[in-house]
């Protein structure tokens, strides 16, 4: 792996220096120093020096002044063996708010200046250590909620999907090259490339490029988790139901209608597919400002919805709800997959046929009886959001590449438009083959910027945006 020009980075030769662990109260703080001068500084700092990379000390360390601020654990790194592939250094501080402070500002003393959000992990991408769906990872992986997210994260700093994305390149390259040597030696060897061959690379490579995009939605939702919001009418047992799906009160619970003034969002472990779970204002009209706004928020939620549970705690009151969610209408005109739930199954009962015939009748996914006082449905209620999930996006395989990103989507979409555009080209004759074969170069280029081959800033800002400063 090649890395980027340094120039690509403002202030790529500078020293820079960041706590990477979270400020507050704590045993331990790591403070992380990297650049040209960073065993300079270091060495004008600590009282005692690594002898050997990679060797951890015990020593002390002193403002510029000579005043101890702290006994730390120090561990220096040699370019090019280290994360960013430049001089580090690394220091295991006391935690608290002054020390691992004291000790970044007597660095600052010495020359290197406060890193930026994601400056470490960008030095590691611009000097080769990882590409730029690694870097990704990095980010994801910190930001994992569930251990489907974790586990795609940590696949993916692997380097599995930036594996896969080069070999769908050096296809497209492949291709390029038959192209280029048809135009160039049109009467060497056999003659010209024949037809078949060239339509044979063409499907191999579409067809590779349609699996992964294939993946991007179920990426989404792992990454994200998958939006399954609770609606209703006020009081029907949302909030309670919420609750139990989350194992912990985390809304208020009351006989009062209108408690619940805005969204409440949680994430909920379920398997396959994580989800991110939201108790939402009852549906109602009010005068009450505030509540207004709160319902105001449901709706929003409920638009972009993969999946609503209509709540009731009967079949007037189900039916109601359904009609509202209906009315608001889904992401891009497509409605939410509703999933009709009756709560306090335990206070009423209720003939399945009667819940049968009123599904069929809204159109819903299915229709469960539940009770968050007795737990009875509840197990059901995850197994059939999975299976609808599951549905919607198709199986789930956790080992293999899939896009996470937006990014991914339009690069990946973006390759295959160009794909088209050549296919069309050169079956018809439209165009020279000089020119169709321009699509050939623009959808390898397309593949190139996905994994790594990045020569604008703005690119960049885009992936780091999200980062914590350290890291």
């Amino acid at each position: 792996m090649t890395g980027l020009a340094s120039g690509v980075l403002p202030g790529a030769d500078d020293t820079i220096v960041a706590t990477a662990t979270p400020n507050g109260r704590g045993a331990l703080a790591i403070v992380r120093l990297s650049g040209s001068r960073a065993h300079d500084i270091g060495r004008t700092l600590l009282a005692r020096w690594p002898a050997r990379p990679r060797e951890s000390v015990l020593t002390e360390v002193h403002d510029g002044t000579g005043t101890p601020l702290d006994q730390v654990v120090a561990v220096r790194y040699d370019a090019p063996a280290s994360f960013t592939g430049e001089h580090s250094l690394e220091l295991s501080t006391h935690g608290g708010l002054l020390v691992p402070a004291s000790i970044v500002a007597a660095i600052i003393g010495q020359g290197a200046r406060l890193a930026e959000p994601g400056e470490f992990t960008r030095r590691a991408l611009l000097n080769g250590k990882l590409d730029i769906l690694q870097a990704e990872a990095t980010a994801d992986l910190i930001a994992a909620q569930t251990r489907a997210a974790q586990h795609v994260a940590l696949q993916q700093l692997d380097g599995g999907l930036s594996r896969r994305v080069d070999a769908l390149r050096d296809k497209l390259v492949g291709l390029e090259a038959l192209i280029a040597y048809d135009i160039d030696f049109p009467e060497e060897d056999d003659g010209p490339v024949a037809p078949a061959r060239v339509q044979s690379a063409l499907d191999e490579v579409e067809q590779g490029l349609r699996g992964l995009l294939a993946t991007a939605r179920g990426g989404e939702l792992v990454r994200e988790g998958a939006l399954v919001v609770l609606a209703g009418l006020p009081n029907v047992g949302k909030s309670s139901l919420f609750n139990t799906l989350l194992g912990r009160n985390r809304a208020i619970v009351t006989p009062v209608p209108g408690t619940t003034r805005d969204a409440l969002e949680a994430v909920v472990e379920a398997e396959p597919w994580p989800v991110r779970l939201v108790d939402t204002a009852g549906l109602r009209e009010t005068d009450d400002a505030v509540e207004r706004l709160g319902i105001e928020v449901s709706e929003s939620y409920l638009r972009s919805a993969a999946i609503v549970l209509c709540c009731g705690d009967d079949l007037a009151s189900l039916r109601r709800a359904a009609e509202a969610i209906r009315a608001l209408g889904g992401e891009g005109g497509q409605p939410s997959q509703l999933l009709l739930v009756r709560t306090k199954s335990d206070l009423r009962r209720l003939e399945p046929a009667q819940l049968a015939d009123l599904s069929r009748e809204l159109d819903a996914a299915a229709a469960l009886d539940v009770s968050a006082e007795s737990g009875v449905g509840i197990q059901q209620l995850l197994t059939t959001i999975s299976d609808v999930l599951t549905n919607q996006v198709g199986g789930l395989e956790l080992d293999a590449p899939m896009l996470t990103q937006a990014r991914h989507e339009r690069a990946v979409s973006y390759a295959l438009g160009e794909l088209a555009l050549f296919r069309d080209a050169w079956r018809e004759g439209a165009l020279p083959v000089t020119i169709a074969a321009v699509h050939l170069h623009a959808a390898g280029e397309a593949l190139r910027d996905l994994i790594g081959g990045i020569d604008t800033e703005q690119i960049l800002d885009e992936v780091f945006r999200r980062f914590c400063v350290g890291k």
